[in-house]
């Protein structure tokens, strides 16, 4: 017992001694502590995580400015118009659907492909190439084959696309008079048909090979049209009044 204690203190004046030179400060050993390895990697969070926090840093502290004006003007307004007691019963757009149908790609496959650089461009997300369900003979249409881009927004991108609809890309329809206000479903849910797709300017002119249309889908949380047509007219939709 005494050699072991004799053996300890030799060790902490050697580390004081190194300490008094400058080499390096005192650190006492904790217990069940472990030395890292030579060489070893550190621990990185799950890809899960980590791309979370990418997309959370990239995004910004600032949400799309629509999304901010419904919680700041529509939701009381509506609560106003409506007599809801509780903010939660307003109704919102739950997402917006732009589909492309491309009949002509059966001819010509590029059709496909640039059809699917365009959506992208418009909306910020990759669309979905939807396929055929059966055959047609009668129009040359085989089971599986591609004629057309699906694409589906939520959140941020659905009220940022929304605003750059009805701020920017509306207005440059040729004679524009406004939309109609009688093409809603039932339920609340309001479809738009678009016949050109240069009206966005995030399209290149020059490299358009062919005008295409395409229809959006606002899809809502209305119980019925009146509150749907009351959501998006408050929301900037411009409904023709006549």
């Amino acid at each position: 017992m005494a050699e072991e204690k004799k053996g300890k203190g030799e060790k902490d004046e050697k580390k004081h001694e190194k300490h008094a030179k400058g080499e390096g400060p005192i650190v006492p050993k904790q217990e069940g502590e472990k030395k890292p390895k030579k060489g070893g990697k550190e621990k990185k969070a799950p890809a899960t995580i980590q791309a979370a926090q990418g997309k959370a840093k990239a995004k910004g502290d600032h949400p799309a400015r629509l999304a901010a004006a419904y919680k700041a003007n529509v939701i009381p307004q509506l609560m106003k118009d409506f007599g809801y007691k509780n903010p939660m019963q307003v109704p919102k757009i739950e997402k917006i659907v732009v589909n492309m149908g491309l009949g002509e790609a059966i001819s010509n496959n590029k059709l496909v492909e640039q059809a699917q650089e365009q959506m992208m461009a418009i909306s910020g997300q990759k669309p979905v190439i939807t396929k055929a369900r059966k055959s047609i003979a009668n129009f040359k249409l085989r089971e599986g084959q591609s004629i057309g881009a699906m694409v589906t927004l939520r959140k941020d991108r659905m009220y940022e696309f929304f605003d750059r609809l009805v701020s920017v890309a509306l207005p440059r329809v040729r004679d524009f008079k406004g939309v109609s206000s009688k093409s809603f479903d039932g339920k609340g849910n309001y479809t738009l048909g678009i016949r050109e797709q240069i009206i966005f300017p995030e399209i290149n002119y020059d490299k358009i090979e062919k005008i295409k249309g395409m229809n959006i889908t606002i899809v809502t949380t209305a119980k019925n049209d009146e509150e749907g047509r009351a959501l998006l007219r408050h929301m900037g939709m411009p409904f023709r009044t006549a």
